[in-house]
């Protein structure tokens, strides 16, 4: 159930939305100009490795970020690196545009790694990221599992990378995939700060998008998305005509963060990535009017 808005409630809402991240393609660059004036300036703008998607594409898109006076963090998917070669070229050209202090490594969905790199560990154990000025790396999280790798695999994996970042002197930032359902996010990060990890925790939320397109998407990413859930999200799987957006979900992981400490940010900052899947602009609208609501 939606918690009702309470100076508390609007208080915890919007230390959470603070400072959120935004997530766009190589070919977004056009939503990029469209919505600049709307993103709040220096706001993280993280830019994706896809297969079909080439180097030029990615490095123009990240140069873009900067450009417009955001922060790029690029994407590597190690295993669509196909030699040490390919990402010290990648790396080289994000260095070129200013585009490499932030980045985001991910396992990437090739089952089988077209190169050396068989994991995001890999790449982050190379040492090449150092060299070309990374300074902070983002790594995945699962709060609802993953549907092909096991939740102790998953958690291992999670405390190796954030060890391996901290004994190389990098900053870590760990960012999850998207989630209906505030219940199994809150008790996630509650484990992985149980564990001792007090890296930055960016929650994955879907930007407002239409309701088909946002359940092929949890369909793609093996999200649960039953009808209970989506209940609790604000739409229906019996009425899948129109829009939705994250506002209930947002206030109630903001109390569940404020119930189990003094607040969102401790320990351990956390804090807000949204997947654009309706596009840059209405992301950054349905922010900005979901902080003026709030304020």
């Amino acid at each position: 159930m939606a918690r009702t808005a309470t100076v508390q409630n609007r208080r915890a809402s919007l230390e959470l939305i603070d400072d959120f991240s935004l997530e766009m393609t190589g070919k977004d660059i056009p939503g990029l100009v469209e919505a600049k004036d709307h993103i709040p300036s220096g706001t993280r703008i993280n830019v994706t490795f896809l297969g079909n998607e080439d180097l030029e594409m990615r490095v123009a898109a990240a140069k873009a970020v900067r450009d417009h006076g955001f922060i790029p963090v690029p994407h590597i998917s190690a295993r669509r690196l196909k030699s040490t070669a390919h990402l010290e070229e990648f790396l080289g050209r994000l260095q070129e545009v200013g585009a490499t202090e932030h980045v985001f490594t991910v396992g990437g969905d090739p089952a089988d790694p077209e190169g050396p790199y068989e994991d995001s560990l890999a790449v982050i154990s190379s040492g090449l990221l150092q060299k070309y000025g990374v300074r902070e790396v983002g790594v995945g999280g699962y709060p609802e599992g993953h549907p092909d790798i096991g939740t102790d695999v998953l958690s291992r994996a999670l405390d190796e990378k954030v060890a391996a970042l901290k004994e190389q002197g990098l900053g870590a930032v760990i960012l999850t995939q998207f989630a209906f359902d505030t219940e199994p996010v809150a008790a996630w990060i509650a484990g992985v700060r149980s564990s001792g990890i007090e890296a930055a925790v960016r929650v994955g939320v879907p930007g407002p998008a239409g309701i088909r397109r946002l359940l092929g998407f949890a369909r793609r990413f093996g999200v649960g998305a039953n009808a209970m859930i989506v209940k609790k999200y604000g739409f229906s799987l019996t009425n899948l005509i129109g829009e939705a957006g994250p506002e209930h979900f947002v206030d109630d992981l903001a109390g569940a963060l404020t119930d189990s400490w003094p607040g969102p940010g401790i320990p351990g900052r956390v804090g807000l990535h949204f997947y654009t899947f309706g596009g840059l602009k209405a992301t950054a609208d349905w922010a900005n009017k979901f902080i003026a609501e709030r304020s």
